[in-house]
């Protein structure tokens, strides 16, 4: 698994969503190295890691090379945060791995059953039909979707990144492979589960149009027992459209919930107790 890591501090482990890869977080990281060390990965078939065959042990198999990518760099706790997809790959890290999670922050949580796969990129997981069309979904969703989601000539070059990985002449059956993970269903049936054990503190946030419906913020603030949530005016790319409130939010939380509080006297703030809670999120700003 590919990783790069910036920044002194305590850790913080960066969690990209799919088709993108690690250099989503190019501006969050920009701003958040200053007092972390940051650590980003490629998820299997994105960026530098290599495709991974999807199975029923998928979750807990990229859970364990993302132990192993821990253990190498000799961090004994870290913050992980988690974009779209890749907050799956949080939640079922902090689940296997609760020791090792000191915070978790979950951007446009994509974690539940009733997830409705992008409809252009559900053309492609139709047995046959997604072979045939491959080709002109694949220019499609890079040539519009993705401009429209990504606009702006500031943001080419992480453009540039995520569809590097499928280019050329194989590139359309890449992303074809790689979007066919499953159902939703049966994917993300024990996620509800899952949550309601995770005991690291969470933030969610939510952007104010995000493809994505409010209601799975809401819902995972809602599961996980010790969270917060805010919604940020962004469409679904949060960590690239509001990479600098995204810093200083994360950087708020982490401070208030960091490692100084790990040794079994971290603050507790009760669901619903509002007024007990530091006053963290939102944090205006502007790129």
């Amino acid at each position: 698994m590919r990783c790069n890591a910036r920044g002194k501090g305590e850790a913080v482990l960066f969690i990209h969503g799919m088709p993108t890869n690690g250099r989503l977080w190019d501006g969050v990281i920009r701003e958040l190295s200053r007092n972390f060390r940051c650590f980003t990965i490629d998820l299997p078939g994105m960026g530098g890691t290599p495709f991974q065959p999807y199975s029923a042990s998928y979750f807990a198999q990229v859970a364990e090379q993302i132990e192993q990518v821990r253990v190498r760099n000799r961090v004994q706790r870290w913050h992980v945060v988690g974009h779209d997809g890749g907050c799956a790959i949080a939640v079922h890290y902090a689940h296997i791995f609760p020791k090792r999670v000191e915070c978790m922050a979950l951007l446009s949580p994509a974690i539940f059953p009733d997830l409705e796969p992008f409809f252009l990129l559900d053309l492609l997981r139709k047995p046959i039909i997604g072979e045939c069309v491959a080709p002109f979904v694949h220019a499609l969703f890079w040539q519009i979707a993705m401009k429209r989601a990504i606009p702006g000539s500031e943001n080419a070059a992480q453009r540039s990144s995520f569809y590097r990985t499928f280019a050329g002449a194989t590139g359309p059956w890449k992303l074809m492979r790689l979007v066919r993970w499953g159902r939703p269903e049966v994917l993300f049936q024990n996620v509800p589960a899952i949550l309601r054990k995770l005991e690291c503190p969470t933030l969610v946030i939510h952007g104010s149009r995000d493809i994505l419906p409010e209601s799975f913020a809401a819902r995972t603030a809602e599961v996980i027992a010790d969270t917060r949530l805010v919604q940020l005016d962004s469409g679904h790319f949060i960590p690239i459209e509001r990479w600098l409130e995204v810093s200083q939010n994360l950087l708020a939380y982490f401070r208030s919930h960091g490692m100084e509080t790990a040794t079994n006297c971290r603050p507790s703030y009760p669901r619903g107790d509002a007024a007990a809670r530091p006053d963290l999120v939102p944090i205006p700003a502007t790129n």
